[in-house]
């Protein structure tokens, strides 16, 4: 099984626990974290096979619009999730979007990306669980 991975670009100190990233990792994706819009570029120019990109539209060193420009002229079919306080921030040719404040949304919105993919882990968890039970 191949696991998609997720380049999420969290503006919060790398010591802490990102909601988002949390989210992910209970959707059992694989996860690359960076945290500025200039270090995501960079990250996706040294990893251009992400499946997907999430990035908080607070990120201040770079406008939303810009980081999602830069990021398609990398990978031009990456879809791009934002979050943003009002789900529906101006962030040019992203995606998708969802409320910051909402990580079920975006739990949902991946789910719903990686349908196949999220399939697959579900039965791999539930045989994994089947096996330890006997």
């Amino acid at each position: 099984m191949r696991r998609p991975c997720i380049l999420v670009m969290d503006a919060e100190f790398p010591g802490s626990i990102s909601s988002r990233k949390l989210v992910i990792e209970t959707a059992k994706f694989n996860v690359i974290t960076a945290y500025s819009g200039e270090e995501a570029v960079e990250t996706l120019q040294r990893f251009p096979n992400m499946d997907a990109a999430v990035l908080n539209a607070a990120d201040r060193d770079m406008p939303c619009a810009v980081l999602v420009e830069r990021l398609k002229q990398l990978v031009p079919t990456l879809p791009i999730i934002v979050s943003s306080a009002s789900g529906a921030e101006d962030c040019g040719a992203a995606d998708h979007h969802v409320r910051s404040y909402d990580p079920g949304g975006l739990l949902e919105k991946l789910q719903s990306l990686f349908s196949r993919a999220t399939g697959e882990i579900e039965r791999t968890e539930k045989k994994l669980a089947a096996d330890t039970k006997s």
